[in-house]
């Protein structure tokens, strides 16, 4: 059994996105430091979606539990494809309401801040493709870990999440216009 701690990865997460920040940089030539510090925004959801998604919420002696691969457990993977039938089958309704929100709320920054960043999201199947598209990858990347479950909810509720956040994004651009014309 091998237990990858939440240090662990984010160790890796921050070697990989340094490595690729300097290749981009070299190939261009320069740094521009405003797009590296929007892009910090970016690097930052990853980095807490990354935390919540994959290692337990709670936590024993004060520590992050470390995420459990077993070779012997992968198979069958625990997936869960049917919408809705186990969204509150949970032990207390305080955790099926954590569940739920914790999904859903987890994503809300990501639709706000891709579509400022990113400036080719701009039309709605863009912003949904990209939403969706993260999402599906992390549940794919839970595949393995036995004591992970890669479920549709999750899937719904973060593009839910992520489309909430996006219509946040354009009421602000909207009411940054409207201001702007007076």
């Amino acid at each position: 059994m091998l237990a990858i701690s939440y240090s662990s990865m984010l160790t890796a997460i921050s070697v990989l996105w340094l490595a690729v920040r300097a290749f981009v940089c070299v190939r261009q030539g320069q740094i521009c430091w405003k797009r590296e510090l929007e892009l910090i925004l970016v690097y930052i959801c990853i980095i807490v979606v990354a935390r919540f998604t994959f290692f337990p919420f709670s936590k024993v002696d004060g520590h992050i539990q470390p995420l459990l691969f077993d070779s012997a457990s992968v198979w069958p993977p625990r997936i869960n494809l049917r919408p809705v039938v186990y969204l509150f089958d949970y032990p207390t309704l305080r955790e099926a309401l954590l569940n739920f929100i914790g999904n859903f709320a987890m994503f809300i920054p990501i639709g706000i801040i891709w579509p400022l960043v990113f400036r080719k999201l701009d039309t709605p199947g863009k912003v949904i493709s990209a939403g969706v598209g993260f999402s599906l990858c992390i549940e794919i990347l839970q595949l393995p870990f036995f004591d992970r479950v890669s479920d549709v909810d999750d899937l719904l509720l973060n593009t839910l999440g992520y489309l909430t956040g996006y219509g946040i994004y354009l009421m602000v651009k909207w009411i940054a216009k409207l201001i702007k014309r007076r």
